[in-house]
């Protein structure tokens, strides 16, 4: 029997964790995390270990496909991929004859492998790239940049080095990254202090030294009232803020309203408790972590709160430190080459973007663009038309607010096509769906993950593909052979890998032995200094002139949150350890494990509505309703309820998904134009419902 192990990369969720695949006779058969990543120490969550049966399910579109009735109606025509590609190519032909290259949007969920996208994008003439992160980390991303100059990634979160976490609007335990769960808990092992700040006990919570059930919508008042104790109490590290914080005395003037007491009032935590947090801190500093956030797409605030955690990483001298937020290390940072870049392949369009990101708001970082805003520039042709949108592994009908909105919106398209190894609601509202190969059956272009010890990494097909289907880079490079893109035609994987390593000193062969090629033998813990920030003043800048500059204030009053009306809760939701997001719900085997949500309600809430833990209720909102099973629980704040996102699906073609649950995004009503402008965010849990017992 033919048996063999690769080196590959997850891709049940948008962390891609390090994997080592085996598989006999060309059929998988055992997944576990690289044994030579650190930190790894060969664990998979349960969605990685579900791989084997994303191959395995029948219920994913097998060969490509083409619209044969009205978009959404179900009725497609399968295709040869010479005729599909001709067919998305003769068509992006025709919108580029009438409208130019710019009229195309192509997004995707981000991560390690996007160059290819960027250059695809790019070699169309267009600017017009995204990702899906205005429903995510915009908030983080551009909050880090406002003080740092810098991007969230360039920080690393050392979280087996620290002396106390504070994990506010990030679940650890569920929302999983293999990597830094093991970090954390090895760090707990050893005294470090977990804090968490949430609207209802998480499982991440319940491994906490301390936990505040917090107000939803007030996590910028308890971080001011922090950040007012560290300034009065002078708990911060002054020698640190002396050398690398601008504008100090800004801060302590505008914080000084901002008691702990005040904060009481509008979180509900005690102010002995948050002033108890902030001195406990002061003690573990610098070797203090508190994660400015991950999906922080919540409130019109959000920007604020990622940015006032950062701030308190700074105050307390974590910046640039072991065990808190150190400097990440690019290849250049330790005195090598990096990857050569495919998008180097093309120049760069001279358009603006239609999102406007980059001109009509220059605070905002144009690599990733702001999605919501290039679906309200898509409906009102403004700065120019729209007309083809390309969306890889990705579901806006599903992470994004109104969807039905959304449909509106993309009836305007000419072109509508989905990338995707997994039906999805925007596959299903397609025109073309080419189907992309789950990822234990293809390969990816190199990449490099940037951090303490940086490397360059590969992902290996384990198996051929059960399928019609192709890898991104054999689907891309299709259409670029028929678009005229002759750089990104490549016959083989292989010419596309030996263009990468092209100066790097590396050769593919050198990836055998563990996947990986680390380019440097130790974790480097670099200096901070005003060359390693890149802000005007090579400080950290607690006033921006980005941000003035763009209308908006860097240190911004607070202002209380909407509160609901009477007999309304405001709808909010999550993860949880064995889904992502809307994507693996008809997963057989993660479908078995957890196959539908319930509402998490206040349990004495629901009991002075005399309802009973388990029973039926009706949620209603924004002219939807749909009946879903409760959970009455003491663990969830009574302003809100919860869903774990992701459910609600209602294609037939998912017969093991479809009709379970209930989906948050249908509740929101209008969402799209709900965001946060400092950050870019859509606020998507600024939303209310009403819940009504089944007579």
């Amino acid at each position: 029997m033919a048996k063999k192990k690769v080196f590959s990369v997850c891709g049940m969720c948008s962390v891609r964790c390090p994997i080592e695949v085996e598989s006999e006779d060309g059929v998988c058969t055992f997944i576990q995390g690289n044994p030579h990543a650190a930190g790894i120490e060969k664990a998979l969550c349960a969605r990685g270990g579900a791989g084997i049966a994303l191959i395995d399910d029948d219920e994913r579109p097998r060969h490509p496909l083409i619209r044969a009735g009205k978009r959404g109606e179900g009725k497609w025509r399968g295709v040869s991929w010479d005729e599909a590609l001709d067919h998305v190519a003769g068509a992006l032909k025709r919108i580029m004859e009438s409208h130019g290259g710019r009229s195309i949007l192509f997004s995707d969920r981000g991560g390690p492998f996007r160059d290819l996208h960027q250059a695809f994008v790019r070699g169309l003439g267009s600017p017009n790239y995204s990702n899906h992160d205005a429903s995510c980390a915009r908030n983080v991303e551009h909050a880090a940049l406002s003080l740092f100059g810098l991007s969230r990634k360039d920080l690393v979160y050392d979280y087996r080095n620290a002396g106390h976490v504070v994990l506010q609007t990030r679940n650890l335990f569920e929302s999983i990254n293999v990597k830094e769960v093991n970090d954390l808990v090895a760090a707990i092992s050893h005294g470090c202090k977990l804090t968490v700040v949430d609207i209802r006990h998480t499982r991440t919570a319940a491994k906490a030294d301390r936990f505040f059930m917090i107000r939803p919508g007030t996590d910028y008042a308890f971080n001011l009232a922090v950040i007012h104790v560290l300034l009065r109490e002078r708990l911060y590290d002054e020698d640190f803020a002396g050398r690398h914080i601008k504008d100090l005395d800004r801060l302590e003037a505008f914080v000084r309203p901002y008691t702990p007491r005040w904060a009481e009032g509008e979180t509900g935590i005690p102010a002995e408790e948050i002033a108890s947090l902030a001195r406990s801190l002061a003690e573990a500093g610098p070797a203090v972590l508190w994660h400015p956030g991950w999906m922080t797409a919540r409130y019109t605030d959000s920007f604020y709160v990622c940015r006032s955690a950062y701030i308190i990483n700074a105050l307390l001298g974590a910046i640039g430190a072991k065990g808190g937020l150190p400097l990440a290390n690019t290849p250049g940072a330790v005195g090598r080459k990096g990857l050569k870049k495919l998008v180097d392949l093309f120049p760069k369009p001279g358009e603006k973007r239609a999102d406007g990101v980059g001109w009509r708001h220059p605070q905002f970082d144009p690599g990733a663009g702001l999605l919501h805003l290039a679906f309200k520039a898509m409906q009102a042709g403004d700065p120019y038309p729209l007309k083809a949108y390309i969306a890889y592994r990705h579901d806006p009908l599903m992470g994004f607010p109104d969807p039905e909105a959304l449909k509106g919106i993309f009836e305007k398209l000419d072109l509508l096509v989905s990338v995707t190894f997994s039906w999805s609601d925007t596959a299903w509202f397609s025109d073309v769906v080419l189907p992309l190969s789950p990822y234990l059956e293809r390969e990816s272009i190199l990449a490099c993950k940037n951090g303490l010890k940086p490397y360059f990494f590969v992902r290996q097909r384990a198996v051929e593909p059960r399928f019609d289907t192709r890898a991104d880079w054999e689907i891309l490079g299709g259409l670029a052979k028929r678009l005229g893109m002759v750089p990104l035609c490549f016959e083989t994987i292989e010419d596309l890998w030996n263009y990468q390593l092209q100066g790097t000193g590396v050769r593919i062969e050198d990836f055998a032995a563990t996947g990986m090629v680390p380019l440097v033998d130790k974790p480097h813990y670099r200096e901070l200094d005003e060359t390693a920030l890149k802000t005007p003043s090579g400080r950290i800048e607690l006033v921006s002139d980005r941000l003035e500059g763009a209308g908006l204030p860097s240190l911004k009053p607070y202002e209380p949150p909407k509160k609901a009306e009477k007999g309304k809760f405001r709808i909010t939701f999550g993860r949880c350890p064995v889904h992502t997001q809307g994507h693996t719900m008809n997963n057989p085997l993660l479908h078995e494990q957890m196959p539908e949500n319930v509402l998490w309600m206040n349990r004495e809430a629901g009991e002075n509505m005399n309802l009973e833990n388990g029973e039926e209720v009706e949620v209603s909102g924004s002219g939807y309703r749909g009946r879903i099973k409760v959970r009455l629980t003491d663990f969830i704040h009574p302003e809100a309820v919860f869903l774990v996102h992701g459910f609600g699906h209602s294609l037939p073609v998912e017969t093991r998904a479809f009709g379970k649950g209930l989906s948050d995004s249908l509740f929101m009503r209008g969402g799209l134009e709900v965001w946060d402008e400092a950050g870019g965010g859509v606020a998507m849990q600024e939303h209310f419902v009403t819940v009504t017992k089944i007579a």
